[in-house]
């Protein structure tokens, strides 16, 4: 039922972005007088599963989910066609049409993904406000256990002071675990020293080949859930919900260090201090061979909350404030994409090994319907889509925009011939993007 949910989400995302980002070719097209031959959503290769022509437009659903596209009549586009290339130019056809109206509408589509996500992000505001963990708020630093991590340098209990020499207090807990991808040196508090953290060049190489996806989490009190069957401690009288304050007079609020005092305390007796229901009670377990007490462990966002090991705050907006919060999320989201672009194509980052193609896409909805987390993804995937089709990779608006800028400046078009090879060429290379990220997916199914 959860991949259901999933693939179901992922495809009303992906239409709602293709038909849309369609529509902003086709408008300016319609509106210049340009005639548009299909509009469809998904690839109609040798088939389509709908079609009805209106007027001089084919509309059309493919039966192929790699994208969408809109047909305009004297552009030379992946249909490749040439036939209609090689008559004369029609008044109708895009290629007779003056260099700044066709420069609009192949920014079309571009446009409107810039403004959706905008416009969801104003909507998220004014309707759901925001909420977040400030940073100051967390209680005794930050769980590290990803090996990647603590190679550079992190440990358990690391606050982070300031990032890029900014403030981390600046951050929210979302955007501190964000920052991993652009930050390069970390300073952080270590039991009252200051530590400088410089992340090796190929860090997030490292990172997106890791088995580990943990970065900076929450150490957590350590509240029982449920007694083993097969544990030493049985019949002694646990709880849900006891919290272990304390070892042996030693206080553990965290279950980091509870851990590391039963394996220095394996096949042994300990003394500890139980905490229920605002309560202390102390009781002697037992500590198996494996430095284990045979009990389940859990804990939720409310109980950190509720023990004051993080503080939750909600804010809500007007429309003006939402339109203001929202922009700057945009901004927030669009720099932090373009910082993510920008070191995928660094080779000595490493970054690229973790592209992810349609699996990672999916994967990143969640398991449940929510439409909060729906339009937040959305909102993402309309930048990301705006910002990889201005790539100036022919086959791309940013292809056709690049060589129409070229005209505009030089006053010369390039021929037809020759965008013939540059978009075979944009094809090829985009095929080959693709293949690349969708097989990333599939090693990582495979081997992970």
């Amino acid at each position: 039922m959860e991949f259901v949910i999933k693939i179901s989400q992922f495809l009303l995302s992906l239409s709602l972005l293709i038909v849309l980002h369609e529509l902003g070719h086709f408008i300016p097209a319609k509106l210049f007088k340009t005639r548009v031959e299909k509009f469809y959503l998904f690839f109609d290769l040798k088939y389509s599963l709908f079609k009805k022509k209106i007027g001089d437009t084919v509309y059309g659903i493919g039966w192929l989910p790699l994208g969408g596209y809109v047909k305009i009549s004297g552009m030379i586009d992946e249909s490749m066609d040439t036939e209609q290339m090689s008559q004369e130019p029609q008044p109708w056809e895009f290629r007779s049409k003056p260099s700044w109206q066709r420069l609009i509408i192949m920014l079309g589509g571009v446009t409107v993904n810039f403004i959706l996500a905008l416009i969801i992000y104003i909507g998220l505001a004014y309707s759901n406000g925001d909420t977040f963990i400030p940073t100051e708020s967390v209680k005794g630093g930050y769980l590290i256990t990803n090996p990647i991590l603590t190679d550079a340098g992190f440990k358990t209990g690391d606050k982070i002071i300031s990032i890029n020499n900014e403030l981390a207090e600046k951050y929210t807990y979302t955007e501190l675990k964000k920052s991993i991808i652009t930050g390069k040196t970390y300073e952080v508090d270590r039991d009252g020293q200051i530590i400088d953290i410089e992340l090796p060049v190929d860090f997030l190489g490292k990172l997106s080949t890791s088995k580990d996806r943990t970065l900076f989490e929450f150490r957590s009190p350590f509240i029982i859930q449920e007694v083993s069957d097969t544990s030493l401690n049985k019949n002694f009288n646990l709880l849900k919900g006891d919290v272990i304050n304390s070892i042996n007079g030693i206080e553990t609020p965290y279950t980091d260090q509870v851990t590391e005092m039963l394996k220095l305390n394996s096949n042994q007796t300990i003394a500890v201090s139980i905490l229920r229901e605002g309560m202390l009670s102390s009781k002697t377990l037992n500590v198996d061979q494996d430095g284990k007490l045979g009990i389940v462990l859990g804990y939720s966002t409310k109980d950190l909350i509720d023990y004051n090991y993080i503080e939750l705050v909600t804010k809500t907006y007007g429309l003006a404030e939402s339109i203001s919060v929202g922009s700057r999320r945009f901004t927030s989201e669009v720099d932090s994409y373009l910082n993510q672009f920008k070191a995928i194509f660094s080779p000595e980052t490493g970054a690229y090994k973790g592209l992810g193609g349609f699996v990672a896409i999916g994967n990143i909805f969640p398991g449940t319907w929510n439409w909060e987390g729906f339009w937040t993804i959305t909102a993402f995937l309309s930048i990301m889509l705006g910002v990889l089709n201005l790539l100036p990779i022919p086959a791309l608006d940013g292809g056709h925009v690049m060589f129409l800028l070229y005209e505009i400046i030089s006053g010369r078009k390039p021929s037809d011939k020759f965008m013939e090879y540059a978009q075979t060429a944009g094809f090829f290379l985009l095929i080959s993007l693709v293949l690349f990220a969708n097989g990333n997916d599939i090693y990582k199914l495979l081997f992970s």
